[in-house]
């Protein structure tokens, strides 16, 4: 099953003001079923969740043209994992952690599939990290498996784009990770039965204007999507429409000779098999 929320973006390719409209639907075929909520992370937590999104009826539209909008517009928490592809981590001649690298990110960093991705003025070093992100359909805390397995909703398309100058002024990247309105994320929420479980195997990759950056296959992930959950939840619980990223494969901007990073009029196309892609313009961003 694919659940998303389409809504209007602003008027350059922003994203759409606060307030704006949008419906969760679920995509069947070339219609979108409105369930009558107004995001995903609210079918998750609502009574009955994915089995009742999947069986719901309500007024339909057509898909074609449909602009999504952010997966999740307010999750409690986006836990980001560093450092988690197994063939990246080995190129750069590193040991494999022991255990999984974690930072946060803030929803305010959170934009659509097709949203502009705002560029700030005070970074030199904008960069791409496409990654396969989780998200979380029921609450769990310390989960075995098995719950951490059933907490998994289903998995979309994100990409951490950061400002790597910020990233490394400290030990810490939080100030790296969280610009606003930097972070697509979508277009829909795929269910793992859709892409064989919980572990999927599915080849991700990352162009900048026609440039293929990064390509890699989900399988090669070092902490795969149910080892996070049990790891994260061991520390905070867990909610409805929480998600993780679950890290980025070789190819990013900082890493090459000499550097590339990202400018204002690049396109950005994230693409993750079974999943979707996202398509985001990267824009100046405007003085507040």
């Amino acid at each position: 099953m694919r659940l998303g929320e389409p809504a209007e973006p602003g008027e350059h390719g922003e994203p759409a003001e606060p307030g704006a409209r949008t419906t969760a639907v679920r995509v069947d075929g070339d219609s979108l079923v409105d369930l009558g909520l107004p995001d995903v992370g609210a079918v998750l937590a609502s009574v009955g969740g994915l089995a009742a999104a999947e069986t719901a009826d309500g007024p339909r539209y057509a898909a074609t043209g449909a602009v999504f909008a952010t997966l999740v517009p307010r999750p409690s928490k986006v836990v980001c994992v560093g450092l988690n592809y197994q063939k990246h981590i080995k190129e750069m001649g590193r040991d494999l952690p022991e255990y999984p690298t974690l930072f946060c990110k803030f929803a305010d960093t959170l934009i659509g599939a097709h949203d502009a991705i705002q560029r700030p003025a005070e970074t030199e070093a904008f960069d791409w990290e496409a990654e396969l992100a989780v998200v979380i359909g029921r609450q769990v805390r310390r989960a075995d498996e098995a719950a951490a397995e059933a907490a998994i909703a289903g998995f979309t398309v994100l990409n951490d784009v950061t400002c790597r100058d910020w990233q490394f002024r400290t030990r810490e990247w939080l100030q790296g990770k969280n610009w606003d309105s930097t972070t697509p994320v979508g277009p829909c929420l795929v269910t793992a039965d859709e892409i064989g479980g919980p572990r999927p195997a599915l080849d991700i990759r990352c162009e900048v204007n026609g440039r293929v950056m990064q390509q890699d296959n989900t399988g090669d992930l070092l902490f795969d999507p149910v080892d996070l959950v049990r790891y994260v939840s061991t520390m905070v619980r867990l909610n409805p429409g929480d998600i993780i990223a679950t890290g980025t494969p070789g190819g990013v901007g900082h890493a090459r000779k000499p550097p590339v990073f990202l400018q204002a009029g690049d396109l950005v196309v994230t693409e993750i098999e079974c999943l979707g892609r996202l398509e985001n313009h990267v824009v100046a961003e405007a003085a507040r």
